[in-house]
């Protein structure tokens, strides 16, 4: 009952909150408007810890509760097929090929330790954006407007979380969207920024259709769309049998919404613009809410995907692919918010980088990165967002430096979060990124485990250790084996490793170090920011040093917690790699080592080194042309079409045929018009001339 009540509750807050600032916000409420947002994420916040105490206390060994809300759409008709016998029917009622189920949608609420993980992640680090935000945003005129959107995309946000259906995902999934748009582009009298905002929402529907699609196929090919029935693995088996390649084609199209919410490769491209938004919606989006919704999507269908083993083969590819190219864009980025952007690019796809091993120690790991850069990655954007509101809104590195003695509290906040971010022990971010490093390098020397049977596909027949649960040959991506993709991976996130540590001191250092420098725009008036905007650094430094020990591999917490949705978690051996360790330890030190050495003190080695480089510094300070590729396949032809049918519209159809032919009927009424002017005189002498014409033809003819 407990559980049920928290359930209800979380959400609820952040709803209400939103309500109230938007009827009472810029009347009554006005400078007081942050007020009721944070009241709503700080309940909803202490309501999500609580709900993980109670899925933790449970005496079940895997808590599920589903909390229906309202039923939204119930048919308890049941056609079938005559030629069906009863008995075939009554044996899978879900699932067979002449059923047509009864429709019964509703909006209702999952709880289990994995939709208690993202709430109490989402809900904390939301209510320290918000408590930040109430200072940063303090003078601006959409004061109230912001903590109602604010608001409303926390709720919708959990919402998506504990949705237990797919089609309350996917409409949470586009509230999320929307939400987003709305943020980016808050400032929409500002060019830049609007087409930021419809720039993530184009982009994010290109995803969103393959989510779409992904769908309605399990709709048709599971007769259902509820969680509890769709995640069975005996319903996933036996969907299987009937058709192995349409688990993979299910997979690849979740995945393909899940590549744009979590902005992966080719579908990246929204996010660094994002920058163009308040920091405090930066924070929130790249952190904890939006981009970690294709990460979850991806977890919590884990069951699909151990059967799938090409899916899960594209899914690392694409998260190890993006890591690297993302890292590779950041190294020469001078907008500071533009590098933190990049970056998280590049850390979601350490995630999927992990999920897409199916290893237990790969999808733990991808799971517990994604709280652990939650903080570090808040603390990063608000300690950006702390320069920026003292440098009078300038965030291009090249206009600022030598800022740790006047910003002595973000200097030290924002360290803390690049020593987490580098993957430096005992920071959160080393736990959780050697996590995922490991499974890689372990999935590179594991083969896959072949399915011919069983009650439990997915299930490693020795340790519990979850691999690809299928039947047939060996898979293959790109003409890759799995031991030779995972090993290329490895490589490839152990280097991204090393550019992550280089390109964030690069940030430290030409922020903070150096000569002191302060832009025009800033005054006499740079300063450290305002406790309101300190206080939110400090608890989120404290998460980034602490958070990984606590939870993590020394005390096993987090994966005996999660094992309880996903039982091969807790079930798989975490041993420690100390070459992974070692190695990954070796190459963070080694970027802050180069970076200290290239930016530590004002010198020509970067320009030289730059000049030396050439075109690769060009790639990377361009981001490899990619939207400019991007116009020329995508925006340019799209443009061309639309001013054709412009074209079409106003000059073929509005000019030629309404303006042209369609105006001949009222020319033509209109050429007798002066026959009819309404004197005698003029009839009777037309008629006078009516008769001779008609005399003169007569006289020809005779």
């Amino acid at each position: 009952m407990a559980t049920e009540w928290l359930a209800r509750l979380i959400p609820l807050f952040p709803l209400v909150a939103c309500l109230i600032t938007l009827i009472f916000g810029a009347k009554v409420l006005r400078e007081k408007s942050h007020w009721p947002a944070i009241l709503g994420c700080a309940l909803s916040s202490l309501c999500s810890l609580a709900l993980v105490f109670a899925v933790r206390g449970s005496a079940e060994e895997h808590p599920v509760q589903t909390v229906t809300i309202y039923k939204w759409l119930a048919l308890d008709s049941v056609a079938r097929d005559p030629a069906q016998s009863p008995a075939a029917a009554a044996a899978s009622p879900a699932t067979s090929p002449g059923a047509t189920p009864p429709i019964d949608f509703s909006i209702a609420l999952r709880v289990d330790s994995l939709s208690a993980t993202m709430l109490a992640m989402l809900t904390f680090v939301a209510t320290l954006v918000a408590i930040y935000a109430a200072g940063y945003m303090h003078d601006d005129r959409g004061y109230c407007r912001f903590f109602t959107e604010v608001s409303l995309f926390v709720f919708s946000m959990i919402m998506l979380v504990l949705s237990a259906n797919f089609l309350q995902l996917y409409m949470f999934w586009e509230a999320v969207g929307l939400c987003s748009y709305l943020l980016i582009g808050f400032w929409y009298e500002k060019p830049s920024a609007a087409a930021a905002g419809k720039k993530a929402f184009l982009v994010n529907r290109i995803g969103d259709f393959g989510f779409a699609v992904g769908v309605f196929l399990i709709w048709v090919h599971f007769r259902t769309l509820d969680f509890d029935k769709v995640l069975d693995r005996d319903v996933i088996a036996r969907v299987y049998q009937e058709n192995p390649a349409m688990i993979a084609l299910i997979c690849v199209c979740l995945f393909t919404g899940a590549v744009g919410k979590s902005a992966q490769f080719p579908l990246h491209v929204w996010l660094p613009d994002a920058m163009e938004g308040p920091t405090p919606v930066s924070a929130l989006i790249h952190a904890a809410t939006m981009v970690t919704a294709g990460v979850y999507l991806v977890a919590r269908c884990t069951p699909l995907f151990w059967m799938a083993p090409e899916a899960q083969m594209l899914v690392s590819f694409i998260g190890g692919f993006t890591a690297l190219l993302a890292a590779l864009i950041a190294l020469t980025q001078t907008d500071l918010k533009r590098v933190l952007a990049y970056s998280t690019v590049s850390q979601l796809g350490y995630m999927f980088l992990g999920l897409g091993t199916g290893l237990a120690s790969g999808i733990a790991g991808g799971m517990f990165h994604l709280v652990t850069h939650a903080f570090f990655k808040a603390l990063l954007f608000l300690g950006a967002g702390s320069v920026m509101h003292a440098m009078g809104g300038v965030i291009d590195m090249r206009e600022f430096s030598g800022l740790r003695k006047k910003m002595p509290q973000t200097y030290m906040t924002f360290l803390i979060g690049a020593l987490a971010l580098a993957g430096l022990a005992p920071l959160s971010g080393f736990w959780s990124k050697d996590t995922i490093l490991s499974a890689v390098h372990e999935a590179g020397h594991e083969p896959a485990v072949v399915h011919h049977g069983g009650a439990h596909p997915g299930e490693h027949e020795a340790g519990g250790r979850a691999l690809a649960g299928f039947t047939g040959a060996e898979p293959k991506l790109f003409g890759m084996t799995r031991g030779s993709l995972y090993t290329l991976l490895f490589w490839m996130g152990s280097f991204t490793a090393l550019l992550t540590a280089f390109y964030t001191f690069r940030a430290v250092f030409m922020t903070f170090w150096g000569p002191e420098k302060i832009p025009h725009a800033a005054g006499h008036h740079a300063h450290e920011s305002p406790p309101v905007m300190c206080i939110p650094l400090w608890i989120l430094a404290i998460g980034a040093v602490g958070l990984g020990a606590v939870l993590g591999h020394p005390t096993g917490i987090f994966d005996s917690f999660l094992g309880r949705t996903i039982p091969q978690i807790a079930e798989g051996h975490h041993g420690t790699d100390w070459f992974v360790v070692i190695l990954s330890t070796v190459f963070a030190v080694a970027g802050i080592g180069a970076a200290f050495v290239m930016y530590g003190a004002p010198s020509s080695l970067p320009d030289r080194i730059a000049a030396i480089a050439g075109p690769l510094t060009a790639l990377s300070r361009n981001k490899f042309y990619l939207d400019e590729i991007y116009a020329a396949l995508f925006v340019w032809p799209l443009r061309a079409l639309a001013s054709l049918s412009r074209f079409l519209d106003w000059g073929v159809i509005d000019g030629l045929l309404v303006g042209g032919i369609g105006k001949l009927p009222g020319l033509a009424g209109r050429l007798p018009r002066p026959i009819q002017n309404g004197l005698v005189q003029f009839y009777a002498l037309a008629m006078m001339l009516g008769l001779g014409v008609l005399l003169w033809v007569l006289v020809i003819k005779q």
